[in-house]
């Protein structure tokens, strides 16, 4: 089944979620979590657990794997020893889905501006996006969590409004695309829709249950969502 986009105008711009959207990092973050855990001799988390734990950040993901979470006298610690290790482990076994480096390319080909917000370390997203969709997203439109520059993180609209205004995109010519609650919370808070993948950390039961109302199974099915909620003509080859 293919949603339309409510949308009157056309689309300008498509900011996207990084982790279970555009690339599938699960491995890379299980592996930084679980030599974490090891170091401080906490129980190693499988990766199913993992899958669940993140889309917050790495804070979350220390606080939800420790245990009894920030109320552990080591969790500062703990979080910190997780930031360097995905720091050296972010590329290891990350790549992209099936589909997604073309569908960049078919955006940016048909003159729609893509980005990235994401509650990953500002530097990790930085280095990927370059690493995968360099050229048609720069280190300008890939924003990270930066909350210590007194930016708030997903599901804040910050980041995202921040991009839509670096692309000089209105509510009404962008969407927001996301395999998370937190990205259709996000989309709200920034006044945009939002495309809910089905191919991510979250199952497409938990999504709907969360709000989600425009879905795609493939990322051919986002280019598709897009076109249809367009007044001119979008390539579909």
């Amino acid at each position: 089944m293919v949603y339309s986009l409510p949308m009157k105008d056309s689309i300008h711009t498509v900011i996207f979620d990084l982790d279970g959207t555009l690339l599938n990092t699960l491995d890379d973050l299980a592996d930084s979590c679980n030599i974490m855990l090891q170091h401080f001799n906490f129980p190693l988390r499988t990766i199913d657990e993992v899958r669940q734990f993140v889309g917050n950040g790495l804070g979350v993901l220390a606080e939800k794997a420790i245990p009894n979470g920030k109320a552990n006298s080591l969790y500062s610690q703990a979080l910190d020893y997780l930031r360097t290790t995905y720091a050296t482990h972010s590329q290891i076994k990350t790549k992209p889905y099936d589909g997604i480096t073309d569908l960049i390319r078919q955006l940016n080909e048909n003159g729609i501006h893509t980005g990235i917000v994401s509650n990953k370390p500002d530097a990790q997203v930085k280095e990927l996006a370059h690493l995968y969709f360099s050229p048609y997203i720069n280190s300008q439109t890939a924003i990270g969590e930066q909350e210590r520059n007194g930016i708030r993180r997903k599901p804040a609209p910050d980041s995202t409004l921040k991009v839509m205004e670096i692309l000089n995109t209105a509510p009404e010519h962008a969407v927001y695309v996301g395999d998370s609650d937190v990205d259709i919370a996000t989309a709200r808070n920034a006044g945009i829709p939002c495309i809910s993948v089905t191919w991510g950390f979250r199952s497409k039961e938990f999504l709907i249950q969360n709000g989600a109302t425009i879905m795609a199974n493939t990322p051919q099915d986002i280019l598709t969502i897009i076109a249809n909620g367009c007044q001119r003509n979008i390539h579909l080859s």
